[in-house]
């Protein structure tokens, strides 16, 4: 959890007449990042993200497949690796290429669980960076204004 400290409270006027005080302001600055709650979050984030990309290149697969191009593919890099001639059934030579979509997915959701965790590391040590930094150069003023 981000800690702040309050430094000033201000309030402004509203205009003549109104009897009532505007919108409350504070400035608060951070000066400590939690990397806890930073990999906390995150870890949730990024694997978010790595279901969303699973999800579209599953829709991916899906068009790609209806409209044939995976089909086509395939033929290309028989073709390519097996020879001149495709093989023409089972048992009969020359090499055949297929897509397996369940090995992609698999292949896909391993790179994205690896790619998960460095990211969650990198995004850590950023934290503990800001903090080094902001214990120097004293963090991040922000003002905060209470809307009535």
């Amino acid at each position: 959890m981000a800690k702040a400290t309050i430094e000033a409270w201000e309030r402004e006027p509203t205009p003549a007449g109104s009897g009532r005080l505007g919108p409350r302001r504070v400035r608060v600055t951070i000066r400590r990042i939690s990397p806890w709650s930073v990999l906390k979050v995150s870890l949730v984030i990024y694997f978010c993200l790595l279901l969303v990309a699973l999800v579209g290149m599953a829709i991916l697969f899906a068009v790609l497949d209806s409209a044939g191009i995976i089909d086509d593919v395939e033929e290309f890099l028989t073709v390519i690796w097996g020879g001149s001639e495709p093989a023409t059934g089972p048992g009969q030579p020359g090499a055949t290429f297929e897509v397996d979509f369940g090995f992609v997915m698999r292949i896909l959701f391993l790179v994205g669980v690896v790619s998960t965790a460095l990211w969650s590391a990198f995004t850590v040590f950023l934290a503990f960076l800001y903090n080094l930094i902001a214990d120097l150069l004293g963090g991040v003023e922000v003002t905060l204004v209470e809307r009535r």
